[in-house]
């Protein structure tokens, strides 16, 4: 009995001896690893090395540079430039051969228009214009007659309001009928129409037809829609990060996405002083001149120049390339430098915006890539 307990407790002590080795093995291991990783983008240089690698040491700096905000927006004109039409006095179409993409000159007939409500305008400023010559020359008698006291004074003005009142009727009915594009002096019992024209009041291309012949419409329907695009501009989204970095002027490059490779010019005119529900601000822009082939409700992609926009920069020659992405040296003593990933801006004047906070750590300026060789050949590379 005391021999199989003995063999029992042998066997035990053996067995957790070879299963606890490994997991000694495997955590001496992992701490190596660990060890090696947090060492490999640090380089240590000897007193020596230091001296002939003739670093220069500095620190992130605030500067005024020339900077690029990317936005998008779309090719858009002017409210002047588009135009709803509509007829002042329902009517029935009776004939217009537009369809979307048909371009029209100012003054040009779009419609041509029927009612008997025309003929009835017509007609009620002819009687009101004749009426109004007889009660003139009643007012011009009585007016002589008053001065002669051969009538009283109450007859006198009573002459003189239906003169007045009548004066005010053939001028309404007149605008009115200019409204509908009919000329008064030109009116006469002979040439009465019940058809009237629709013209055109500006230049540009049709993008809008909502009729059709015989049907009637009221003086609230649109039934044409022309867009002059002789004056396009550029309406782009800002965020409001951003719109306080943006002023009149700032220059504009833009392209759309079927030409990406055709860069057109423009320049800011309009900033709407708002922030939407979409926490972005609507920026208008005028175009170059000469630029042609663009139509209204095109996306673009533009990139505006922001001047004099204060970033926090480094010297070029700071800012390593280590496996395709930007890179500087920290120093963390006098003779160790630690390669830290940064994400940069734009540059200009020997100089790059970096858009990583680095705080007021010393930054290695000068003979950067001495210490990425140094970093590539401890590393066995």
């Amino acid at each position: 009995m005391k021999i199989n307990q003995i063999i029992s407790v042998v066997f035990c002590s053996l067995l957790f001896a070879c299963t606890s080795a490994p997991k000694a093995s495997i955590t001496n291991t992992s701490n190596s690893e660990v060890k090696d990783s947090s060492q490999s983008e640090i380089v240590k240089l000897s007193k020596e090395q230091l001296t002939n690698a003739a670093i220069e040491i500095g620190s992130v700096q605030k500067t005024s540079m020339h900077k690029v905000l990317k936005v998008s927006g779309l090719i858009d004109v002017p409210p002047t430039n588009i135009v709803s039409v509509s007829v002042p006095m329902g009517g029935y179409l009776k004939k217009s051969e537009l369809i979307p993409g048909t371009l029209v000159k100012k003054g040009a007939v779009l419609a041509v228009l029927e009612d008997p409500a025309y003929i009835e305008l017509q007609q009620d400023y002819l009687t009101a214009k004749s009426k109004l010559e007889y009660v003139e020359s009643d007012f011009n008698r009585q007016k002589l007659l008053n001065e002669t006291k051969a009538v009283s004074d109450k007859v006198f003005q009573l002459a003189k309001h239906d003169f007045e009142s009548q004066k005010v009727l053939v001028k309404s009915l007149s605008e009115k009928l200019k409204l509908i594009g009919l000329i008064p002096s030109n009116l006469n019992e002979n040439n009465i129409s019940r058809a009237i024209s629709l013209y055109a009041p500006i230049s540009g291309y049709i993008t809008k037809v909502n009729v059709n012949m015989g049907k009637y419409v009221s003086p609230t329907d649109v039934i044409f829609e022309i867009i002059d695009p002789s004056d396009l501009h550029l309406r782009l989204i800002v965020f409001e990060n951003d719109a306080s970095n943006l002023k009149v002027g700032n220059k504009v490059s833009f392209f759309t996405n079927n030409k990406e490779s055709q860069k057109y010019s423009a320049k800011i005119i309009v900033i709407t002083p708002n922030i939407n529900e979409e926490r972005a601000t609507e920026v208008h822009c005028h175009m170059q001149e000469g630029i042609k082939n663009l139509y209204p409700g095109t996306f673009a992609n533009a990139e505006i120049e922001l001047d004099n926009a204060i970033v926090n920069a480094l010297p070029e020659n700071s800012v390593i390339k280590w496996e395709n992405k930007p890179h500087v040296f920290v120093k963390l003593t006098k003779d160790s430098f630690k390669l830290v990933p940064v994400e940069i801006g734009v540059s200009t004047n020997g100089l790059v915006e970096i858009k990583t906070d680095l705080g007021k750590q010393e930054i290695v300026t000068k003979n950067a890539y001495t210490l990425l060789m140094k970093l590539k050949s401890s590393s066995g590379e």
